[in-house]
């Protein structure tokens, strides 16, 4: 396999600049590729009046970067991400990335933080298979999970999403893109833009591979107001995205209460495997959950107890904040994720 790079920069800022793959590109011989070089690249960059750039080349895919994916089951890979908070990394790539390889097509489940990663996660998938990327499914609408997809948009995926995705995803896109900006080098973010599903889940849906059947759930508000998990039918392997976060500690950034309740609603019945959102996988639902179940609950029931004492906003945050402080070694990114999550608790049950 040979996929198309072009090198490209800001238009406004020369200094800045990156690579870019263009699915478009890819052709079974060196050829191939080039033959068709010259007018991929100027119809992507026809479409990017931001961007300029260089003579594209073409390269073989064992001479690119790739993600690295484990298989953690029968045709089931996964890119387990850095269990911390985007600042405290050298390019954003936390969250855990899937790719399910069908008999007839590749799903993905997650797209990385940007179009790098992006890029990087299909040129592995390709050094997986030459099947069709048919399928891109995001699980909620982070930047970690969300800001790769224009690329396996461009190789052909569908982009499936719950319901609520468009409209949160709109609303913070452009903060997204500005802090992609100001944490990493160009390299990093060149390239990156939002892209939008296809196709919007209301309640369930199934994604047909072929030899396998995937299951789709939307939920309510819960870690945010856009949760969708993913169960492979054929392995019993279920993504619960952000749902379920190991080592790195939770974000509350939906309804907590919603959190609750999906923890206490038997959400792994009939999963063999559970890939969460961040930190590794197990077979254990009760293993895997009972600490984000433990934090989130203390988390309730201390903020419930600061609003009956007639505490303020200002005044709860610290409170709760010091009380929560006997967990604080469980989990990565502690200090950073803490207050801000008193913050939301507080905002939410002060109206119970």
């Amino acid at each position: 396999m040979f996929h198309l790079v072009l090198g490209v920069c800001l238009a406004m800022a020369a200094d800045q600049c990156g690579q870019v793959l263009l699915p478009q590109g890819d052709s079974e011989s060196v050829q191939g590729c080039q033959a068709q070089a010259a007018q991929v690249a100027e119809a992507w960059l026809a479409a990017r009046p931001d961007l300029t750039g260089a003579a594209p080349e073409c390269r073989a895919n064992a001479d690119l970067p790739a993600l690295d994916l484990q298989q953690v089951a029968p045709g089931v890979h996964v890119h387990f991400g850095a269990s911390h908070q985007m600042e405290e990394t050298v390019d954003g790539r936390i969250a855990n990335l899937g790719v399910i390889v069908g008999r007839d097509a590749v799903a993905v489940i997650d797209a990385g933080v940007s179009r790098a990663q992006g890029q990087d996660l299909y040129v592995a998938i390709r050094r997986l298979t030459d099947l069709p990327v048919r399928h891109l499914i995001l699980t909620h609408m982070h930047p970690d999970h969300v800001l790769g997809a224009a690329v396996l948009s461009e190789a052909g995926a569908r982009i499936t999403a719950h319901h609520a995705l468009p409209q949160a995803l709109q609303a913070r896109s452009a903060g997204y893109l500005d802090a992609l900006v100001g944490l990493y080098p160009a390299p990093d973010w060149i390239g990156t833009q939002v892209v939008m599903p296809d196709d919007l889940v209301d309640d369930r849906q199934e994604i047909d591979l072929g030899d396998r059947v995937l299951l789709l759930r939307a939920f309510p508000a819960a870690h945010t107001d856009s949760d969708l998990t993913v169960l492979d039918q054929a392995t019993g392997t279920l993504f619960t995205g952000d749902l379920l976060f190991r080592d790195l500690t939770p974000v509350v950034d939906g309804s907590l209460t919603g959190w609750l309740e999906w923890l206490d609603s038997d959400p792994a019945r009939g999963a063999r495997l559970i890939v969460p959102g961040h930190g590794p996988a197990s077979e254990s639902w009760a293993d895997a959950s009972a600490p984000q179940a433990a934090l989130l609950k203390a988390l309730a029931s201390l903020t419930r107890q600061a609003i009956g004492d007639g505490l303020a906003l200002s005044q709860a945050v610290p409170v709760i904040v010091k009380a929560l402080q006997p967990m604080q070694n469980s989990w990565n990114s502690y200090p950073e994720t803490v207050a801000r999550n008193a913050t939301a608790a507080y905002k939410e049950l002060e109206w119970e």
